[in-house]
Parts: C-alpha cells; structure tokens; sequence
C-alpha cells in the first residue's frame, strides 16, 4: 500500500510542506527541551538536533478526534491538523518527536518496535501503555499543570487532561511503583527495563494484563470516536442512531470497569507484594508512607471504597507485624519458617537424588 493509501486509509489530507526553516526552529527547541527536561538520558543536544531536523511534517485535514498531530514512521512525517496555530506546532510536535526517537525499524525498514510497544507480525503489544508514557513525558516537558478531571464517571488528578488521560492515570501509577526514571527513560530508548523492574515487583503475568488492560481502554476509545463520528454524519434522529448511542454507552461502562479493575490490580500486585518483604521497622514505616502516597495517583468514582477498604486492612495486618518485629518474635518466626524451607529443599535434594540414581542403574541394567 503507498504512502498516499494509508494517510487516506487514516483520513488525513496534506495541504501543505512546512518550509525548513520552521522545521528547523522546532527541532531546536524540542531537542533543547528533551535534553534540559532528562538531561540524565544520555542525549546530544546537537546530534538530536540533527536527527529532528530531518523529519518532513505537514499541514494536513485530519478527522475529528484524533490527536492533533500523527506521527507517520514509513515516510519519517508528522501531520499537524490544519487548524493548530503556527505558535502552538512545537507543542504538539514534542509527542510525535519521541515517537520519532523511540522507533526500532527492521533491515527492511519494518517497524519492530517503538518505546514500550512491540509490533508482530500479528498484533500489536503495549500501544496503550506507550501512548500515555510518551504523553507524560511531553506533559512533563511543556510543562502541564496538574487538575482535576472527570471521563467516564472517573475523577482523578492529571497532567494530561486532554489526550490518553486515564491512559495516562493507570501509566502513572505503574511509575509511582517504580520511579519515573525507570519509565522515562525505557520509553526514550526503547529498553525493557520499566517492564522487567515492574514484572519482578510482581509478576510477568500482572504486566501483560495490566499492558493488556491499557491496550483495550485505548482501543474502546477509539470506537467511541469513530461512532461519534457516523453520528455526525447523518440528518436526522433515527433507530440506527439510537443503537450507535447505546454503544457508546455500553463502551463508557467497559471502559470504567477495565479501569477499576486495573487500578485495583496494580495496588494490590504491588503492596501484597511488598508487605510480604517487610523484615524491619524502618520497612513499615516507608511501606505504610507509600501506600498512603498511592490515594494520590489513582482514580475516584462515586461509591468507590476500595482503596480504603484496602488501606484500613493493610494498616491492622501491619500494626500485628510492628507489634512481633518489636517484641523479636517476627525474627524468631522467620528462623523457624527458614529452617522448615531448607529441610524441605534438602528432603526435594534427597529424593531427586534417589530418583535420578535409580534412572541410572535402569539405563546401565538395559
């Protein structure tokens, strides 16, 4: 398919090349902007420079909806929407740029890879979860105040209230668990680090599902949009759109749900998780100062009790285990339980031993 087929296939129509000294002028400031923003990333400002300045970006008519640029890998492009003022492209330009960094092409110049999203031949792996990374790394560099936002019935705190927004809040919890560095820069360099840090303070299976979860909250969005728009299509009020309504209704509620269920799953995977490691005094006191910091990265519906009901719980499971770490009774119950570990490894030693010798005098005897 050519170039021209797949930006039609996306609804995008170029009017205009931006001239080179304009996209120069943006390449300047984001590469300066990437580098002040994560200057521990081991980026060049001027060999970056270089890099975005090579990048060819459009004017073009683009569908309502979709963000407001769109960054095109198969011609290195970025599309603006016609109707972004001059002054504002650089702002937008920022999302795409890293979509530009993060790219791993093929010999065949296949796309294989971009931040934390993986391409196969067959599906498409962490787009959601990518999306909402690079988003907060452009809210980050533009410098986005905080505030208050309501989707879908979900009130939370965000620094993107405009694009991938509760992409964005469940992403940003997952960097509360490991530190923003760790995502930031795996996003940046399309590295396995955020998802392998993530993994071993939970599990591998958590991450796909979370990843997975991320994935899906996107794609329904997009469904929405895409029946937002044939609704804007047609005249008049008919059965069929009656239908289309309904289906928007039923993806807010799937979209809801997906989201609480992944919220609850990140808290409880990670902070079960980390009570289970707690040896010392001084681990209480910081495991208890970050699940109380955690009421501050996740979202709120009306009648949601969860987080607290959880809070509680864990608090009282935590005052028992203060009260045996204090008295030396948790140290006297962990000598027993390795004790009772290592017979149990000896006994498995033992028998693997005696299975294995037997094996081997049959395969002698034959």
């Amino acid at each position: 398919m050519s170039i021209e087929a797949d930006l039609k296939k996306d609804g995008i129509e170029v009017i205009e090349s931006l001239n080179t000294l304009k996209i120069n002028s943006i390449a300047k400031n984001i590469s300066q902007k990437i580098c002040e923003t994560f200057p521990n990333y081991g980026f060049n400002q001027k060999e970056l420079f270089i890099q975005l300045s090579r990048l060819n970006m459009y004017r073009a008519k683009m569908p309502d909806g979709l963000a407001e640029a769109n960054y095109f890998y198969k011609n290195t492009s970025i599309y603006f929407n016609e109707h972004i003022s001059d002054e504002d492209l650089e702002e937008f330009a920022i999302h795409e740029c890293i979509h530009y960094i993060q790219e791993v092409k093929d010999k065949r110049n296949y796309l294989i890879r971009m931040g934390l999203c993986d391409y196969t031949e067959f599906k498409i792996y962490g787009l959601g979860l990518n999306e909402a990374a690079v988003q907060l790394m452009s809210s980050r560099i533009n410098g986005i105040p905080k505030e208050y936002v309501k989707y879908f019935g979900i009130s939370f705190e965000t620094t993107s209230p405009s694009y991938y927004p509760l992409e964005c809040c469940l992403v940003n919890q997952l960097a509360y668990i490991t530190g923003e560095d760790v995502l930031f820069e795996s996003t940046l360099k399309s590295y396995d680090n955020f998802k392998k840090t993530f993994s071993e303070l939970t599990s591998p299976k958590i991450f796909m599902t979370i990843q997975n979860a991320i994935d899906d909250i996107l794609y329904r969005e997009e469904d929405i949009i895409k029946i937002n728009n044939k609704i804007a299509q047609v005249d008049d009020r008919n059965k069929k759109i009656d239908g289309m309504i309904e289906k928007i209704e039923e993806l807010k509620t799937e979209i809801n749900l997906t989201f609480l269920k992944t919220q609850n799953l990140i808290l409880t995977s990670y902070f079960d998780n980390a009570f289970n490691k707690i040896i010392t005094l001084e681990d209480i006191e910081n495991y208890r100062q970050k699940l109380y910091g955690f009421r501050d990265v996740i979202g709120y519906t009306d009648g949601y009790t969860f987080f607290n009901d959880y809070y509680v719980s864990k608090m009282e499971k935590l005052e028992h285990k203060y009260n045996m770490i204090e008295n030396g009774q948790y140290e006297t119950a962990l000598k027993v339980i390795t004790k009772k570990e290592n017979i149990f490894i000896r006994l498995i030693k033992t028998l693997k031993n005696v299975i294995l010798g037997n094996s081997a005098k049959e395969e002698k005897s034959y």
